[in-house]
């Protein structure tokens, strides 16, 4: 039975009313097993209306109170996480166990914004001239807006609510429509943990919906992760209407691989971080940098061997290494770059449309190339699949060149045993997070998420202390109070003595 989603808006459910729907796959079967309202420029903005009036008392809350709000929240969720894993993987299809660290790491940014109380402090100087203090304190923005990517439905969504929340905000969340109920289903969790009803919204829909958010005098702020193309958009236009925006594109995540690297330790980073979750991660590895002939053939021949390993299965298979595409746009799109690396001249030594998949779904297994040069498509682009290149380099300048050159600038990873070459490359790479012998660095919840260039438009990342300024004005405050003396006009500018 094909099941009927809602918006969320005002601490209920909402069917929706302008009768554009959005199909919800099932990745596994390649059947439709959702549908989920669109909503127009004016549901839109009725939603930025509620949130207009829920955030003016809750930005009266103090930050101890909403920190409450937030472990409830906590405790919530631990108790069905499973259930959201299973509903988050049907969806999506990766797996159960890929589902689950989904929603951990979301969680993990949600346990930081518990710490409001302590992140809102502001500065205090005591007698900065006679008689004069001076502090500042940071103040909610009022409604912000995020619109969030397919491919982590809990974990994104959670990354941006929580600290927007926590600061006193109004949240308005537009989520995929390709994978919406867990979205919601948080939504529904805050309210039960007690967030007034308002403060977060959520809205599925297209452009319409996007642009209305981007466009609307009452939303403060704007944040985007998803394809280069969208985010510059949403930048352009968030900015150009007089709203922050903290805006994540795509990325071609590099690894490089020393000759002193442990082949071994690389080589199952590669497989993890190139082919999890189907590599339809913005911090997947895609390109994998041998240096030197001997590390390439040796790197070469231990990868096709643990591809032959893997096993691809439903997402809800327990023996399966990683699940299904998220639709079958992805799946002809990954197709598609398998063609056109063979195109240009790479050899395709494993090809993932080969493999034996369950009957229907969006399946395809893993690929690996090797002689792919720079200049081709496969390497400049984002393939978002199960597909991993071998980009050989002669030696280290060259290696260090690759990503720093690359228009994307996500993350990137060295393997070494040396530390002066690991230290040398993570001062000079010119990319916004950096692993050492760790193949997908995001960052802990505490510190700050972003790439580099053509991979984030904006000046300040995402969660850790930056989420706190993005969300919050600064006010300072100088303040005086007289004893009654009485000192007559001043007209030149006063300074500190």
């Amino acid at each position: 039975m094909i099941r009927d989603l809602t918006h969320f808006i005002a601490g209920k459910p909402h069917p929706g009313s302008s009768g554009a729907v959005g199909e919800v796959y099932d990745p596994n079967t390649g059947s439709v097993q959702a549908r989920v309202p669109l909503a127009s420029a004016q549901e839109t903005r009725e939603a930025i209306a509620d949130a207009v009036e829920a955030q003016k008392a809750w930005a009266e809350w103090n930050p101890q109170r909403r920190a409450r709000v937030l472990l409830a929240f906590l405790r919530l969720v631990e108790s069905e996480r499973a259930e959201l894993a299973r509903l988050l993987s049907a969806e999506h299809g990766k797996t159960v166990a890929d589902a689950d660290g989904d929603i951990q790491r979301g969680l993990e940014v949600v346990e930081f914004a518990a710490g409001i109380p302590h992140l809102l402090k502001g500065e205090f100087t005591d007698n900065a001239g006679t008689g004069i203090d001076v502090y500042s304190m940071r103040q909610p923005l009022g409604v912000v807006a995020g619109i969030t990517p397919f491919n982590f439905p809990a974990m994104i969504p959670l990354w941006q609510a929580a600290p927007a929340l926590a600061c006193g905000n109004a949240f308005v969340l537009k989520p995929s429509e390709r994978d919406p109920s867990v979205p919601v289903r948080l939504a529904e969790l805050f309210l039960e943990a007690g967030l007034p009803p308002g403060v977060l919204n959520v809205v599925h829909g297209g452009k319409e919906a996007v642009d209305t958010l981007l466009t609307d005098s009452r939303v403060e702020a704007a944040c985007f992760v998803g394809s280069t193309a969208i985010a510059e958009h949403v930048y352009t236009t968030a900015t150009a209407h007089g709203k922050r925006a903290q805006c994540f594109g795509g990325a071609k995540n590099h690894l490089i691989v020393m000759p002193d690297a442990d082949l071994g330790q690389a080589t199952d980073a590669l497989i993890g971080a190139g082919y999890g979750s189907a590599g339809e991660r913005c911090m997947a590895i895609s390109v994998a940098v041998p240096v030197g002939r001997a590390t390439a053939e040796a790197l070469r021949e231990r990868l096709v061997s643990r591809i032959a390993e893997l096993r691809v299965g439903r997402s809800d298979d327990q023996e399966a290494d990683f699940g299904p595409l998220v639709g079958p746009d992805a799946l002809e799109r990954v197709r598609g770059y398998l063609d056109l690396g063979v195109a240009e001249g790479a050899e395709l030594v494993v090809d993932g449309r080969s493999g034996t998949f369950p009957d229907g779904g969006f399946f395809i297994g893993p690929s690996l190339f090797d002689h792919v040069r720079p200049g081709m498509r496969i390497h400049r682009e984002e393939i978002f699949g199960p597909v991993l290149s071998i980009v050989r380099a002669d030696d280290y300048e060259q290696a260090l060149r690759l990503p720093s050159e690359h228009e994307y600038g996500n993350g990137v990873a060295i393997f070494t045993r040396d530390g002066d070459t690991a230290r040398d490359f993570t001062r000079r790479v010119n990319t916004g997070m950096v692993g050492v012998n760790v193949p997908i660095p995001v960052p802990v919840a505490y510190h700050s998420f972003g790439g580099w260039k053509r991979s984030m438009f904006g000046d300040l990342n995402q969660f850790g202390t930056d989420s706190i300024r993005f969300f919050t004005r600064t006010k300072t405050v100088t303040s005086r109070w007289p004893s009654g003396i009485r000192e007559g006009a001043s007209f030149t500018i006063p300074t500190m003595d």
